[in-house]
């Protein structure tokens, strides 16, 4: 016989949901101001910082997925069944973005001919061959995946806030912190 599922969250699901969207919102606006400026050292150093937040990404990415898939999240709350269907599509979408835009920034880095260095520590390997054209064909598509997630993550918002505001169901209480030590790990 299996336990019930928690009402809340675990303190480290609570951590990985706000690790991962601290550092996706970092990273997005980096790229953003980066994009537009001028050839630089500033340039440089911004793009070596989007970098780094991207290996952190996938990184946070992977760990949350096997602590997803290793840890019974808290029962569904009852919604009919279209926003159900919604929500299962729209976390199964911020899922596969969470890997497939840092993946696909590291792939157009190294087309590009510009490795990953972790950190400016840890020199990561090409994830493709050097490759001008390559890299041309990859670039568009880092950009589209990234607005993706970023729409993906409106809509998440957007819903959250729903649940609170207007549907009062506590919905977003499950994943907010909490100050007290009574929590499950």
């Amino acid at each position: 016989m299996t336990a019930p599922p928690a009402p809340r969250y675990s303190s480290t699901a609570i951590a990985f949901h706000w690790l991962l969207a601290l550092a996706l919102l970092t990273s997005f606006s980096v790229g953003l101001y980066m994009a537009d400026l001028p050839v630089s050292p500033q340039r440089l150093k911004l793009y070596n910082w989007h970098k780094w937040a991207g290996v952190t990404i996938l990184l946070l990415s992977a760990l949350r997925l096997a602590w997803r898939l290793t840890h019974r999240p808290p029962a569904e709350l009852p919604a009919p069944a279209w926003q159900l269907r919604a929500a299962h599509f729209t976390h199964a979408a911020m899922y596969l973005l969470f890997f497939a835009v840092p993946l696909v920034g590291w792939a157009y880095s190294s087309a590009a001919g510009f490795p990953v260095v972790w950190f400016g520590v840890l020199p990561l390997p090409d994830f493709v061959h050097p490759d001008k054209a390559l890299a041309e064909a990859i670039e568009p598509w880092h950009g589209a995946l990234a607005w993706a997630l970023a729409a993906l993550v409106v809509l998440h918002t957007g819903a959250a806030l729903k649940h609170h505001f207007i549907d009062r169901d506590g919905l977003i209480t499950r994943m907010w912190p909490r100050r007290n030590t009574n929590q499950r790990v």
